[in-house]
């Protein structure tokens, strides 16, 4: 399957479970990949893929919670919607907060699913560009010199060049220089602009030398 294309992905140890909702996705259009376990799951998945993840809450060993909890510190951000066989409260709402898109019981009815899939690939969707968007920023960052990176740092502190200038001991007119290097370079337009590309990236202001 391509894997550029945003695909669902279903976490369940029930084998008509997992055909039965990968039917019912294809046939809705939507790419799908099956796992019978979460360790499966984490042993082949691609932190580039985009897409969302319909995951079951009761399994063996590591179940759906656990793998919500790991899935949020490797930093992946894929949606999830999580199906489960009896109505828990408690569980409903920890995985809530822990940022899942829905809880449904099992049997789930076919037009829930799919709405809540819908509201999952579309939140994913955003997610991915804006993930893509600041590995491209981190990658033109490095482009930048050690001295373009001091005129950066600050820059966005909201000092005036003159005042960087000092800071870094070099005069005025080569710090304009370095700040069009700078915004060029970062594909940026305005100062404002520049200020929120920095704050993204979780630059902060320099200290001036002593």
């Amino acid at each position: 399957m391509d894997a550029t294309v945003p695909t669902v992905f279903v976490v369940d140890d029930d084998a008509a479970v997992l055909k039965g909702l990968s039917r019912l996705l294809r046939a809705a259009g939507w790419p799908t990949e099956t796992f019978a376990s979460p360790d499966m799951f984490l042993q082949q998945r691609d932190p580039g893929r985009a897409g969302c993840l319909i995951l079951d809450v009761a399994m063996p060993g590591v179940d759906g919670i656990e793998l919500q909890r790991r899935l949020g510190e490797a930093g992946c951000h894929l949606p999830i919607v999580f199906l489960t066989g009896r109505a828990d409260v408690t569980t409903s709402v920890q995985a809530m907060r822990a940022g899942a898109i829905n809880f449904l019981t099992k049997p789930v009815d076919d037009e829930d699913l799919l709405a809540a899939v819908c509201e999952a690939m579309a939140k994913g969707a955003v997610e991915h560009r804006a993930l893509h968007a600041l590995a491209a920023a981190r990658a033109r960052l490095a482009t930048l010199t050690a001295r373009e990176r001091e005129v950066l740092e600050g820059v966005v502190s909201g000092k005036l060049n003159k005042q960087v200038a000092d800071d870094l001991g070099i005069v005025e007119k080569t710090i304009k220089v370095h700040r069009a290097h700078v915004m060029e370079k970062m594909g940026v337009r305005s100062l404002a602009e520049l200020a929120r590309l920095a704050e993204r990236l979780g630059i902060t202001a320099s200290e001036p030398r002593r």
